[in-house]
């Protein structure tokens, strides 16, 4: 069983920053694969960004540049960091470890003047 938590979301300018932190419960985080989906209203769940266990990262073409995934494996933490925030960022958030059936309860980014 792994429980993740969301936060760090808000209401933010075009063009302007905020980090997302998912913390994660369980002895095996430094083992996950662990990524950042996002669902904006009327679409589906996207993949936004991926870290693997040694730190190795992927990220969807929308975000290449803008956005930085990385890990604490210490603190059982992903983050990501999202600069130059767009309004089509905008979506609830989510932490997923791969090839399981968890998922946090997600974060609400609005990116709007």
């Amino acid at each position: 069983q792994v429980q993740l938590v969301e936060s760090g979301g808000g209401l933010v300018q075009p063009g302007g920053s905020l980090r997302l932190s998912c913390a994660a419960s369980g002895s095996i985080f430094s083992l996950l694969v662990m990524g950042w989906y996002r669902q904006a209203p009327g679409k589906q769940r996207e993949l936004v960004a991926r870290i693997t266990a040694g730190g190795s990262t992927i990220y969807t073409d929308s975000v290449k540049g803008r956005f930085t995934v990385s890990r604490d494996n210490a603190k059982n933490t992903v983050y990501l960091q999202m600069n130059s925030l767009k309004p089509d960022d905008t979506a609830v958030y989510y932490c997923h470890p791969d090839s399981t059936p968890f998922w946090g309860q997600g974060t609400q980014v609005t990116v709007s003047a």
